[in-house]
């Protein structure tokens, strides 16, 4: 069982420190446009500009903090992220204390975060692949796609509870907190960490923030597993706003509802997390690339025919539920492969640039779904995004795509 491995107690601490980040930013989820509805009476445009902009803006800023990532520890930088991500929110209810808060503020902070987290990501994905063996990789990787499942489930609820007894800016607090306390669980991580020495050409070259895209855009693999991921990633973010309008405001869903509607189905991720080793020793990795990377696309089409009352309640679900088992069972397997087909000296910019197109990836469909369903409906957004999902899968790789560079990986040392 995927539960049962041990991984050492060095990974015990980064697994620790990540659950508590993942469940602090499970109660925070959504906060800051909350925040702007609730207490500064923000128009739609600016919760869209908000939900959009901030992290394409945050993408933006990470580009050239790729090689930056890359050459330097990375027990450091992911410490340092934490305390920018820390302070940044601190901010926010020092500000709301004083009467001082406003939408400005908040976007900054949306793109600070935003950053911050893909340099840590990075980081933490570049450090894993040093921390574990191989053979562990997939491993470590489902059990953190476990935990971030399991706080999308637990927060939310935990957060909207709170913030109906305590306040708009109380999740935001736990968050700030909980980057502090992740801070500290990875400065526990005992052993020298290596320096990285840059290859041949200095890191600091121009050109040297486009090394991570060049790589992937090179690469038989993760060429296409890459757009598959932009397009996939994308539409099924850019449905959630569209469907809150659907929900809440034309078929009437009381919030209670609506935050069951999402939270509950992502028990799935535990799931599918827990299931991956198990399907890959049976089926091998490119069977899930293309079995299941196209059952993630085919289910939101579903989210069009949602009606009123407990039918439409249950149809969101079990959309809902399905996306997330194939999603989390997916994942590990994706960020496994990234790893190994990944040089050393280029993980960390190789991670940079697909969450840096990821994110903006995201930020765009979104703002086109958002214009549609204002020039149409959200139905019939839906529709378009549910329409669309369904070509991707003719961009899932062949076996000869992922499978061309084994040897010669299997022969070098990671």
């Amino acid at each position: 069982m995927v539960g049962r491995r041990p991984l050492g107690r060095q990974f015990g601490w980064l697994w620790t420190a990540y659950a508590v980040s993942a469940y602090g930013s499970g109660l925070g989820f959504g906060a800051l446009p909350l925040i702007a509805v609730l207490a500064l009476h923000a128009s739609p445009a600016e919760v869209s500009a908000l939900s959009a902009v901030g992290p394409a803006v945050g993408a933006l800023i990470a580009v050239p903090l790729a090689p930056w990532v890359e050459f330097r520890c990375k027990r450091p930088v992911m410490i340092m992220m934490d305390l920018v991500r820390c302070a940044a929110m601190a901010t926010i209810p020092v500000a709301y204390a004083f009467g001082w808060l406003g939408f400005v503020q908040l976007l900054v902070i949306s793109a600070v975060v935003a950053a911050a987290k893909i340099a840590f990501n990075a980081a933490s994905g570049a450090y894993l692949k040093a921390l574990v063996r191989p053979d562990d990789l997939l491993v470590a990787n489902a059990r953190f796609e476990s935990t971030n499942w399991s706080s999308i489930a637990v927060g939310p609820p935990l957060g909207g509870a709170a913030i109906g007894l305590f306040g708009p800016v109380t999740t935001v607090v736990a968050d700030a907190l909980s980057y502090l306390l992740s801070a500290l669980g990875i400065t526990a991580i005992r052993g020298q960490e290596e320096a990285p020495r840059p290859t041949g050409k200095s890191p600091v070259r121009a050109g040297a923030s486009l090394d991570g895209w060049r790589h992937i855009m090179g690469h038989s693999g993760l060429r296409p597993l890459y757009l598959n991921q932009l397009l996939v990633a994308g539409l099924i973010m850019a449905t959630e706003p569209v469907l809150a309008v659907l929900l809440l405001r034309q078929l009437g869903f009381p919030p209670w509802q609506y935050g069951l509607a999402f939270a509950a189905p992502c028990l799935g991720g535990l799931i599918g997390s827990r299931l991956a080793r198990h399907v890959v020793t049976r089926h091998g990795r490119h069977w899930v690339f293309r079995t299941v990377g196209t059952l993630r696309a085919i289910w939101l089409i579903g989210l069009v025919f949602v009606r009123p009352g407990v039918v439409g309640l249950i149809t969101v679900m079990a959309v809902e539920l399905a996306i997330i088992i194939n999603m989390s069972l997916y994942t590990p397997v994706l960020a496994t492969y990234q790893l190994e087909h990944t040089p050393k000296h280029l993980v960390a910019r190789t991670l940079s640039a697909w969450s840096i197109g990821q994110q903006a990836s995201i930020a765009l469909l979104t703002a086109l779904a958002g214009l549609l369903a204002d020039a149409t409906s959200p139905r019939t957004a839906l529709t378009v995004a549910g329409l669309l999902i369904l070509t991707t899968p003719l961009l899932l790789p062949r076996q000869d795509q992922t499978t061309r560079h084994e040897p010669e990986l299997s022969r070098s040392p990671l």
